[in-house]
């Protein structure tokens, strides 16, 4: 799958870091299992296999390899076929809530297949795996498997157990809990790709103490100094008709066809008066893809975050991701299909971002955490 055809060096530093963070586990729990928190799993994986970092984009895939996309996942063993959460629809609540079970579960396998679909269009993958590192007694064990789609067409066994429903494609078993609006798939712990044997600290506080004042770290700095949340839509979560994701259909004068902006509310500006560069002046902005545009505040007020020339991000969100035809609007309706509705905005200096997308309400968490 991913890890028998990475290089040996790369193989023995992945389970370097592993052994690590393992060893550290007394930190946390007296518990004879290893204890790895998910984000450490996810930056391991990453700096060991020269992976690009996905997982501040809140979509499918945690990691990137070439053409491959990965999903990254820790768990207990359990029973070795435990249920565990894929993806997550509270924004999409209202388009699934009223059906009945048949019905809610092929509309969940929409929304979680478009995601899939979204996150591949986004960063270029032709296909994805799931790499997991099961916490056993003592030990990690790898384990892979493909990222499928769901076969909708071979959905069957469909059973509502209290707050939950059960059902199959012709591949994967999977479980969506209702209350929770998170849908589960299961697991299993074989065949076990690779075995990491780890030894847990008696007193990790002690042997970190050792290292304190030196300058031997895990990672390195981070490159981010800062990361600001903006809309995709205006207020009341409305993609308005001539503005923002469809300012192409605005009038005034001639407009490219994919003519739009990333609106910038001023409450942004207000909080972070410094984040952007000055007005009409060229920035860089990285997107998910690996790509690099230039781009640049206009409108009243710096208002508008704008490729440079302008069609260049429509063509890119219009038409590769979103699959927009040309003339037809954006809804607020197709961003929530897709699970996002805003991006996240990393700041690595004055004139280079990086873009990612983030999921449904995350400006509005944004907004009312920090702004």
């Amino acid at each position: 799958m991913f890890i028998h055809n990475q290089e040996n060096n790369q193989i023995i530093e992945y389970e370097n870091f592993l052994k690590i963070a393992g060893s550290l586990s007394k930190l946390f729990s007296d518990s004879a299992v290893p204890y790895l928190y998910y984000r450490v799993a996810e930056k391991v994986f990453c700096k060991a296999f020269n992976a690009e970092d996905l997982s501040r984009g809140d979509l499918s895939a945690d990691a990137k390899k070439g053409s491959l996309g990965i999903g990254l996942k820790t768990f207990l063993i359990g029973n070795g076929k435990s249920y565990q959460k894929v993806a997550e629809f509270n924004g999409d609540r209202s388009s699934y809530s009223d059906l009945n079970p048949e019905k809610m579960i092929r509309r969940i396998s929409e929304l979680r297949n478009a995601r899939i679909e979204f996150t591949n269009r986004t960063h270029s993958l032709e296909s994805g795996i799931y790499h997991c590192v099961i916490r056993d007694k003592d030990k990690f064990l790898i384990y892979e498997e493909e990222m499928n789609l769901i076969n909708i067409d071979k959905i069957n066994n469909v059973k509502v157990n209290n707050n939950s429903v059960s059902f199959k494609d012709d591949k994967n078993d999977y479980s969506f809990l209702i209350s929770k609006s998170t849908l589960t798939k299961r697991f299993t712990s074989k065949p076990v790709a690779h075995e990491i044997s780890i030894d847990i600290l008696a007193d990790p506080f002690k042997e970190l103490g050792k290292l304190f004042g030196t300058d031997g770290l895990l990672f390195e700095n981070e490159r981010i100094i800062q990361t600001v949340y903006l809309p995709l839509y205006g207020n009341n979560k409305v993609v308005y008709e001539k503005s923002g994701l469809n300012q192409w259909n605005a009038g005034g004068r001639d407009r490219n066809e994919d003519e739009i902006y990333i609106p910038v509310p001023a409450s942004v500006h207000a909080k972070y008066p410094d984040f952007f560069p000055s007005r009409d002046e060229i920035m860089n902005i990285k997107l998910p893809n690996g790509e690099i545009i230039k781009a640049k505040m206009c409108q009243d007020h710096d208002k508008a975050l704008m490729s440079y020339p302008n069609k260049k991000l429509g063509n890119w969100l219009l038409r590769d991701l979103l699959k927009i035809p040309v003339g037809q609007l954006v809804t607020y309706d197709k961003l929530q299909t897709i699970g996002i509705d805003s991006v996240r905005l990393d700041k690595v200096d004055m004139h280079n971002y990086e873009l990612n997308f983030a999921s449904i309400d995350s400006f509005e968490r944004f907004k009312e955490n920090y702004l």
